[in-house]
Order: structure tokens, then C-alpha cells, then sequence
């Protein structure tokens, strides 16, 4: 990542790049931007070997799949445990 300039209210620009292209994001967060970053890069990179696929925004579109169903399953199995820790009470 590179270095940003901070701003007012906390936030600070900096510039990340996914999947070869340079973005400009603002953020409070650095350290946990650049995890999501990573995350986001390496599952464009993996994708795109799979599929062999050369289109970013197919690889992009089947990218933000992957990433909501990976939500969707952890977003069932903690409400799974939500549910578990109410019987148990």
C-alpha cells in the first residue's frame, strides 16, 4: 500500500492496488483495509487461474460471489451459536 495524507475527521487516503489496478480509498483503518485488500487480491488472482479468464470484471462479479457466500456461510453458523447459546440458558 502506499502512503496517504491524513485528513480531517481521522480518515487517511491511501492508494491499494487489486488485481493490477491502483485504487484511491479513504480510510479510519488502515492495518484492517489492507487485510481486506489482501483478502480481495489474492481471491481475484485465485479465481482467475481457475476460470482462466482473462475479463476483470468476470473475474471481479465472481470474486464478490465468493466473498458473499463465505459471509452468508459465517453469517449462518453465528447465528447458528446465537441460537445454541439461548437454549443453554
Amino acid at each position: 500500500m502506499g502512503e496517504g495524507s491524513s485528513t480531517a475527521g481521522g480518515s487517511e487516503r491511501v492508494e491499494v492496488e487489486i488485481f493490477g489496478e491502483v485504487y484511491r480509498l479513504r480510510t479510519d483503518d488502515r492495518e484492517s483495509l489492507k487485510k481486506i485488500v489482501n483478502m480481495v487480491d489474492s481471491n481475484m488472482k485465485m479465481i482467475a487461474q481457475n476460470t482462466r479468464s482473462f475479463a476483470g470484471s468476470r473475474i471481479a462479479v465472481l470474486t464478490a460471489l465468493k466473498i458473499a457466500e463465505d459471509y452468508y456461510q459465517l453469517k449462518r453458523d453465528y447465528d447458528e451459536f446465537l441460537e445454541l447459546l439461548d437454549e443453554n440458558k
